[in-house]
């Protein structure tokens, strides 16, 4: 599942979780971010946001590892909590890169958006992460980067795409749109 900051996945995760744990499945999400963060700790990183400030080699011998980790759960469902790309000081780079998609092999990929207004809204609003400053327009290029990576990334691996629309206040519909998307 991707999305970009603000288009509320941490929630619609969260509530699709809720829903097929009732449905009796043994389900895992993995933050992709978290996994690289608790190796690049070792290494003297200290911030999670500082981690797309590395050298992009680095980010991805950090993704590899990651990569392995997640390929080797073995829930009935495992979601992987990740964003299409990573602003990084060399540009934007793809958060599921060729090499990733061979490790972990996805099914399925979900992309959830929003409307930009309310994503820039929700930005402006969350303290919690050490973000770079954003304007609407940054937002709307950022939405679609994300579509035409996750394309690619559906093309390399074989796995269909659901588009999600996450919008304010209609979270259980996002979410059975995700569940129904991953035949569950």
């Amino acid at each position: 599942m991707v999305g970009i900051p603000g288009v509320g996945k941490t929630s619609l995760l969260k509530r699709v979780v809720e829903i097929l744990t009732e449905r009796n499945k043994t389900v895992s999400v993995v933050s992709f971010g978290t996994l690289m963060f608790d190796v690049a700790k070792d290494n003297g990183i200290s911030d999670r946001d500082d981690l797309r400030k590395l050298p992009v080699i680095e980010q991805q011998k950090l993704q590899k590892i990651a990569a392995e980790k997640i390929a080797g759960m073995a829930d009935q469902v495992v979601i992987i909590d990740t964003h299409a790309f990573i602003n990084s000081s060399e540009g934007y780079y793809p958060g599921l890169p060729e090499h990733v998609l061979k490790i972990i092999k996805p099914t399925n990929f979900v992309s959830v958006s929003a409307k930009p207004e309310e994503i820039y809204s929700r930005r402006i609003k969350d303290f919690t992460r050490n973000r770079d400053t954003i304007t609407l327009a940054n937002v709307k290029k950022e939405l679609d980067f994300q579509s035409g990576i996750i394309s690619a990334c559906a093309v390399i691996s074989g796995a269909p795409i659901k588009y999600v629309l996450n919008r304010e206040g209609k979270i259980d519909e996002a979410a059975d749109k995700v569940i129904n998307s991953l035949g569950l």
